[in-house]
């Protein structure tokens, strides 16, 4: 049975917020108000409490239904519902801006880590900080014989190249991933990080996480502008279904019809217009690599 631990770490975002040397990989929000631990895992006998990021989505929702002039039949918790459904959706698309940082340290003859949903959920990639940004070019070494072999055939100052030069940095890369002691990755069961090869004799190796998530304290206004029209597209859904139980309600003045079918078409095609907007607006494109 492979060893798993739950690494010690200076863990935080992007800025380098951290809590410490020696510290657990934790979910608690070091990204604002966005508690991940909950989202779409609320249960309705639960206490239903809004941070005040949640409440701003949720007055804003509240607000473009018509509230206070108009009724709103929608409980706290079908309206946290709501916006935890655009949290996640905005979260599994958060764009570049959103990248944020994490780091560990190994554990001799562990090959897993546990790591925070938070973080394993947009997990970018993983690094050993060792040789990270760094060429060796220790004397003896086979980077130093290709760097100074590379520079003497060039006469650098006299007839640089620097696609030659980019060539051979890639062709270093390649060697020291096959030949050196740069690790790789894998992603276990949603929920761990495979860290090959399994560190031996060097424990406390430092490894860097790129991940993506949302911080509420930087989220850019456009992206709460998307969350907000969201969980407004997604309440009139729940609202026009509850509506729609009753096609008239009886009045002294001849009843008033019910406008649930209405709300559940307008909803959906909102839904629908902001996935294409999260798709074509706010994603990163994707990567193509080119062998």
């Amino acid at each position: 049975m492979a060893l798993i631990a739950r690494p010690a770490t200076s863990f935080g975002n992007t800025f380098g917020i951290s809590v410490g040397s020696g510290t657990q990989l934790s979910s608690t929000a070091y990204y604002g108000e966005i508690d991940y631990s909950n989202i779409n895992r609320r249960r309705y006998t639960t206490d239903t409490s809004f941070t005040e990021f949640y409440k701003s989505i949720k007055d804003i929702v509240l607000a473009r239904l018509g509230h206070p002039v108009i009724r709103i039949e929608l409980t706290d918790f079908q309206l946290q519902t709501a916006i935890d459904e655009a949290v996640s959706k905005l979260d599994y698309h958060a764009p570049d801006w959103c990248t944020q940082f994490c780091t560990f340290q190994t554990i001799s003859s562990v090959g897993l880590y546990e790591l925070p949903s938070v973080v394993i959920n947009n997990l970018r990639s993983a690094y050993y900080m060792k040789t990270l940004l760094s060429i060796q070019r220790q004397s003896g070494t086979l980077e130093f014989d290709f760097f100074l072999k590379y520079f003497q055939d060039n006469f650098l100052f006299s007839d640089f190249s620097v696609g030659d030069f980019y060539v051979l940095v890639s062709h270093l890369e390649m060697m020291r991933k096959v030949l050196g002691r740069d690790g790789s990755f894998n992603v276990v069961d949603n929920k761990y990080l495979s860290i090959t090869p399994v560190p031996v004799a060097d424990a406390g190796q430092q490894v860097l996480v790129e991940f993506k998530a949302l911080d509420s304290n930087s989220l850019h206004p456009y992206y709460v502008l998307w969350l907000q029209k969201y969980a407004t597209a997604v309440c009139k859904v729940v609202l026009g279904q509850i509506r729609g139980k009753y096609a008239q309600l009886p009045s002294p003045a001849g009843g008033a019809v019910l406008n649930g079918p209405a709300l559940i078409e307008e909803g959906n095609n909102e839904q629908h217009k902001l996935v294409e907007d999260l798709l074509h607006e706010i994603e990163e494109p994707p990567v193509f690599s080119v062998f």
